[in-house]
């Protein structure tokens, strides 16, 4: 497999993520809070402004010696910052239910303390992904519209597949598991590598 044709692949990955755990936020709120237009507003609100600040560091990361052993970090963090969901949702929503049973600002606080970190680090992906694909400034304008295409069409299927099939045959924090290992092995796999964008041509 090519760096670039895995970076792609990575990406589309990265984008199936996002939306898996977002779908899944409203499951993981809706037992506190219900399932009102407040909750998806809040969960929608925390991944826009984590996914935002995600893409500005993002891209002063990716200025600063980038490499896919660089690159495969960010997937192992993204994966790693999903842990406190799997392992302590129940507490973290028992904390903030008691701080403010309001279901606008204790869905928007639940939302942050859960999805901000990872949202964060998985939004630092893409601008990243096209540092490393980018080979000339003619070229960059296309290879980030491919770029954006692969992680969105990732992200809509991993709204549709989460929506639609995942939560009707298996327990939220089983698909949440699946999500980190997606993202961790790549991101371990890419530590064997020593690729770096200078190395492009050879790619």
């Amino acid at each position: 497999m090519s760096v670039r044709y895995l970076i792609y692949t990575m990406a589309f990955a990265t984008g199936f993520a996002i939306m898996a755990a977002q779908m899944l936020g409203g499951r993981i709120l809706a037992p506190w809070f219900g399932g009102s237009i407040y909750i998806w507003g809040s969960i929608i609100t925390i991944f826009l402004i984590a996914l935002s600040l995600g893409y500005l560091v993002g891209g002063q990361v990716s200025l600063i010696r980038p490499s896919l052993r660089k690159y495969g970090l960010l997937f192992i963090a993204s994966g790693l910052a999903l842990l406190p969901i799997i392992l302590f949702s129940d507490f973290l929503m028992d904390l903030t239910f008691v701080v403010t049973e309001d279901p606008r600002y204790g869905s928007l606080l639940a939302g942050a303390l859960l999805f901000l970190l990872p949202a964060f680090i998985m939004g630092m992906i893409s601008p990243y992904s096209i540092r490393l694909l980018v080979k000339s400034q003619a070229d960059s304008g296309h290879t980030a519209g491919r770029l954006y295409f692969t992680s969105t069409l990732g992200s809509a299927l991993g709204t549709v597949g989460t929506a639609f099939y995942f939560v009707l045959y298996f327990e939220v924090n089983q698909i949440l598991v699946t999500a980190l290992f997606c993202l961790i092995i790549p991101g371990i796999l890419c530590q064997l590598s020593s690729w770096t964008p200078d190395e492009k041509t050879s790619s």
